[in-house]
């Protein structure tokens, strides 16, 4: 690639990266004014939200289209494809997070007008922040290319895995207890649901840094499995 189309591939992918940044930001807003919105019980945020998935789902579309570009005229080698490559994944999976988000705020309002315990409360308050937090430990190891900072979302995300067991045990009973009716206390069931599939794209987006970092894609979970298995009959 000459030097100076090589400069103006460079140009556009950090252009690019900046995007991504800021859709990383916008997403991980979305989460906690869902979160808001679901224990304020603020049907005006919670349409906001909403709305705002419109600007959300543009600029994921805008960042899309100019990596397929840089990849279809650029045709950029090693590091650079492996940047573009995942960088398209990290894109989808901030996406979905903000439709998750969404999927929040929506089932906010289908439990309107009924009490979250206090402890639920406290539960999903402290989900929402792991999972926010997750996100952006997610973005700046992309920022920086740090492959082990991105694997180590892992381990971090075992914390918000138990946080919803924690939620549906501490659901069932408030159920029980005649806190909870049935309705809302599936609608909470999903949503916290919803938190925990944030934090897994904010894996996603540790597997694609590292993939980024060292060349190696993670084993997927299914590959594992039959590998485990084979090795157990073996």
């Amino acid at each position: 690639m000459p030097d100076e189309i090589r400069k103006n591939f460079h140009r556009e992918l950090d252009a690019m990266r900046q995007d991504l940044a800021q859709l990383a930001a916008m997403t991980a807003e979305m989460v906690t004014r869902a979160t808001d919105a679901l224990l304020d019980g603020d049907l005006l945020m919670a349409q906001a939200i909403i709305d705002h998935d419109d600007e959300v789902d543009v600029l994921s579309a805008d960042i899309e289209h100019r990596c397929f570009r840089l990849l279809a005229l650029q045709n950029p080698m090693a590091a650079d494809l492996r940047v573009l490559a995942a960088s398209m994944r990290i894109n989808s999976d901030l996406e979905r997070s903000a439709d998750l988000a969404v999927n929040i705020v929506k089932g906010a309002r289908r439990i309107y007008g009924h009490d979250i315990p206090p402890r639920l409360r406290g539960i999903i308050a402290r989900m929402s922040e792991q999972a926010v937090r997750m996100l952006a430990i997610a973005m700046d190891a992309y920022a920086a290319n740090d492959g082990p900072l991105g694997a180590a979302l892992h381990d971090i995300d075992n914390q918000l895995d138990q946080l919803q067991r924690d939620f549906i045990e501490a659901m069932f009973q408030a159920h029980d207890a005649s806190l909870l009716e049935l309705q809302p206390a599936v609608q909470l069931a999903l949503i916290a649901r919803y938190f925990e599939r944030i934090g897994d794209h904010a894996v996603n987006i540790g597997e694609r840094v590292a993939f980024i970092a060292s060349g190696e894609t993670p084993e997927h979970p299914a590959a594992e499995r039959i590998r485990l298995r084979a090795e157990s009959n073996g």
